[in-house]
């Protein structure tokens, strides 16, 4: 039994992945920024995790090491938004995106990367996003960080493959989750006009190809970007 570190695996797509992962008997340790909901998988094991500061990705992994759950898989979600028109972005919200969606990764990554390396095997799955490829009006800031992740994503996965570690990304397009569904209806309605499929993804859906590329039989893909958008990416 593999153990598996998900970051961001409170709610929307990072509780998806955490539910599957459970599911496919992983011993599954997940992160949260701020409040922990009521309703998260018993099975998991929950710890509050500020990815932005290097000391408390220190602590959180020395607490795993102690319990026998130092990730041999690490699943990055975490993530935020902070909108607005470039124009009027101010420098914090574009610096507090960039830290949390991408430098963060370092301070997750490095440290388990090198143990990975070390032990000859490890699974490395980072969460992209459509926006990375096509760019979204308001959202300079979270397009630069998701394209970030995907050079980072290439670039690891030549350091570690011939040390046993893949690192792979994974881009949703409108997912179902409680953050899409909150937009307006008709709005809703004139997305799913641009998406070929016709529908909304779900969250179990990208689940599914996070757990394939962390299975032990995937050893050979890495470097990989795989969209999940209903060929949305295409239109």
């Amino acid at each position: 039994m593999r153990n598996v570190l998900v970051t961001g695996g409170s709610r929307g797509i990072g509780k998806a992945i955490v539910e599957y992962l459970i599911e496919q008997n992983y011993r599954v340790v997940f992160t949260y920024k701020n409040a922990l909901p009521e309703d998260f998988p018993a099975a998991a094991i929950a710890m509050k995790l500020d990815m932005t500061e290097v000391a408390h990705c220190e602590s959180l992994l020395e607490q795993l090491e102690e319990q026998n759950l130092y990730p041999e898989i690490l699943i990055n979600n975490a993530g935020i938004t902070a909108d607005a028109m470039f124009h009027k972005m101010t420098a914090q919200q574009f610096s507090e995106v960039i830290n949390t969606n991408l430098i963060s990764i370092f301070n997750i990554t490095q440290p388990v990367y090198i143990k990975m390396r070390e032990k000859g095997f490890g699974r490395i799955v980072n969460i992209s996003s459509i926006n990375a490829r096509k760019g979204q009006i308001g959202q300079t800031n979270y397009c630069a960080s998701k394209a970030g992740i995907q050079g980072f994503t290439k670039a690891l996965a030549l350091e570690g493959a011939k040390f046993g570690v893949t690192v792979n990304s994974v881009s949703p397009g409108y997912i179902e989750t409680d953050m899409v569904m909150k937009i307006r209806e008709d709005i809703r309605a004139n997305l799913i006009k641009d998406i070929p499929a016709g529908r909304f993804g779900k969250p179990k859906e990208v689940a599914r190809v996070v757990g394939f590329l962390i299975a032990d039989e995937s050893d050979y893909i890495t470097g990989v970007n795989y969209d999940i958008n209903g060929a949305m990416h295409l239109s």
